[in-house]
């Protein structure tokens, strides 16, 4: 087993192995530590010697560096002498409290008391299992400004003791905004990766949804949690057509629609149902976009003037230059792509998205389509350099050749 296996049981095991050792220590920074070190180790032991159960072997390994760190602690050798009582490592991660364990960590991932960039810095790296760089990549902002935020918020929540557990009601919904947010970008990374040699990572997009599923049973009557869990179930749904059997990305119009998953689109407009009940917000307006697509027969037959009233009424609720970016692709199909060009240059000029390779990417289709074509292939070009997703740059130098 190399590097790859073990990042990817990392991947699938971080939240249940973090939030298992938080409920046995109570101390959040503890737990996340020592199963960072539990990982380290993995990468040099596994390749001479695969465990018959990684995840298993990584909690108990975890749970001798946690009660290695408590032991050097000397006045917690109480709470030591309760973790070294001899216990099954199976009993450690019980199925039947791993949803709780991981919203529980969630929540206190979430405190009010942290800011909101270290909320979800924190989360994303504890309970997503995302790097700093993919974080960093996620909110365009710099490795060491992402790990600062996650030392900084492990500081604070261990200096105020906040307790492992499910907050009271109401405050719950104090801390759901900050939930939500974590899930939407775990999600997001999932059904985009931002670097790498995959379009989709789809072991995050599914957990992110088990999480909403859990979430919108723990707070029915919240009609954002609905938006968020109708969101990531519509989106989901293109997962099957959005690549070839290669791995290679399948652009909408392209895709295959009979591929769609259809129980998973009757789940999201279930869910886009009970998040309208009191209007929708932001997650539940970009659900009724998805939905849009989602009952189109074809990119033609989409309803693209639904879906630019859906976009004027997000910016309003909730406005970003990403959602001004997606407005433009919107009004393209719409009105024409001269209109949308406006758009985007606007978004240039204020420096909206310094960095982003989305920009080119839509500025270099818009162009295409008025045939400035070799003003098209440099910013499809500018667009492949910025994109640090190898699937995703092959597509846009694609485009760009083709416009010799």
């Amino acid at each position: 087993m190399g590097t790859a296996d073990v990042e990817a049981v990392w991947r699938i095991e971080s939240a249940r192995i973090v939030a298992a050792l938080t409920r046995f220590t109570g101390d959040f920074g503890l737990a996340e530590d020592a199963a960072q070190e539990a990982v380290a180790e993995a990468l040099v032991s596994w390749p001479l010697a695969p465990p018959a159960n990684p995840a298993g072997w990584l909690m108990a390994t975890a749970r001798r560096r946690a009660i290695d760190a408590i032991r050097r602690r000397t006045a917690l050798q109480d709470r030591y002498s309760l973790l070294a009582a001899d216990r099954a490592v199976d009993a450690e991660i019980d199925p039947d409290r791993i949803d709780d364990d991981v919203l529980a960590l969630m929540f206190v991932s979430c405190h009010p008391m942290l800011s909101p960039e270290a909320r979800v810095a924190l989360t994303l790296r504890v309970v997503g299992g995302l790097s700093s760089e993919e974080i960093a990549r996620a909110f365009l902002v710099s490795v060491p400004t992402v790990q600062a935020r996650i030392t900084r918020g492990k500081k604070t929540i261990a200096a105020a003791g906040v307790p492992f557990e499910l907050p009271a009601a109401g405050e719950r919904r104090e801390r759901l905004g900050g939930v939500l947010s974590v899930l939407y970008v775990i999600f997001t990374e999932g059904s985009t990766a931002t670097s790498g040699d995959r379009l989709l990572r789809p072991d995050l997009a599914y957990e992110a949804i088990r999480l909403a599923r859990t979430l919108a049973a723990l707070l029915p009557d919240e009609p954002e949690v609905h938006g968020l869990l109708a969101l990531c179930e519509l989106t989901a749904a293109r997962f099957p057509a959005r690549t070839g059997p290669d791995g290679s990305p399948v652009l909408l119009e392209d895709q295959d629609r009979r591929r769609w998953d259809f129980s998973a689109i009757r789940r999201g407009l279930a869910a886009l149902a009970r998040a309208s009940t009191r209007g929708l917000g932001p997650y539940g307006l970009q659900a009724a976009i998805a939905a849009v697509h989602a009952s189109a027969p074809s990119v033609e037959s989409t309803d693209w003037d639904r879906i630019v009233v859906l976009y004027e009424a997000l910016g309003r609720v909730a406005p970003s230059p990403v959602v001004e970016l997606n407005r433009a692709v919107a009004v393209a199909m719409a009105s024409g792509p001269a209109q949308a060009l406006a758009i985007v240059d606007e978004l240039i000029a204020l420096d909206r998205l310094p960095g982003s390779h989305l920009v080119p990417t839509v500025r270099g289709e818009l162009l295409a389509r008025l045939g400035r074509r070799p003003e098209a292939r440099a910013e499809l070009e500018l667009a492949a350099r910025l994109c640090a997703n190898q699937r995703e740059r092959s597509v846009l130098l694609r485009k760009a050749a083709a416009l010799d």
